[in-house]
């Protein structure tokens, strides 16, 4: 035997709060949506923040958009609009680790992502395992390496934290004399990158891969004049 629910107000009374509760779910609504939009407003036309994820093997060897052959161990990445060959710093917004990288390539392709990195970009932002993080992003523009610079050099780490590179600098420092913190300044941020200089390949090449085997991630900059 089935049995009516027995109301407990009147049909005006229920109207009445219906709508009350229409009022304050839309205030909360209109209240919350700007809230969301705001992560992804530009703060700068040339510094943008979003959300980075990376490809690797799988493309490996083959053909860019921009015709070059993909390489997962360059800095280099994919996206939607900028054009080919611009240069841009990508800062891991979960860590504060950063790295410069060249766009060559289209994408990424999936809703929500906004930079597609080199698997040895996103090794160097320590992103590999997540596969997805918020990053911040300056296109750089009119800016020149220091030329004062040794022939070689391994890159340990770039931070936006000067206190976080110079850890760093005193931890290799214990082992290593030629360890030193390079400066990269633009015009929205200056970022610390910890690197050891050399003046032939070789021994460069020596030094990157013992730190590879102490769980540094690591990569070799070739300076050219």
């Amino acid at each position: 035997m089935s049995r009516a629910l027995k109301p407990n107000f009147s049909s005006k009374k229920m109207n009445y709060r219906k709508n009350i509760l229409f009022v304050v779910f839309a205030a909360l609504i209109f209240n919350f949506l700007p809230a969301c939009r705001s992560k992804r407003i530009e703060t700068s036309p040339q510094v943008i923040t979003g959300v980075a994820s990376w490809y690797g093997p799988q493309f490996h060897g083959r053909t860019t958009s921009s015709q070059e052959i993909f390489d997962m161990y360059d800095m280099t990445a994919a996206h939607k609009r900028l054009p080919f060959g611009t240069q841009v710093m990508v800062t891991n917004l979960n860590n504060g680790r950063s790295v410069k990288v060249r766009i060559n390539d289209r994408g990424p392709f999936i809703r929500g992502r906004d930079i597609d990195l080199s698997y040895a970009a996103a090794k160097a932002l320590g992103m590999v395992r997540p596969g997805i993080v918020p990053v911040r992003m300056e296109i750089l523009t009119g800016i020149s390496e220091d030329t004062a610079q040794p022939e070689f050099a391994v890159q340990v780490g770039a931070f936006v934290n000067k206190k976080n590179a110079l850890s760093l600098k005193s931890q290799l420092h214990k082992k290593y004399n030629n360890v030193y913190v390079s400066l990269f300044k633009t015009p929205h941020r200056s970022y610390y990158r910890v690197r050891l200089n050399f003046s032939s390949k070789k021994n460069a090449l020596m030094t990157a891969r013992e730190l590879q085997r102490k769980g540094f991630e690591v990569f070799i900059v070739e300076y050219q004049d």
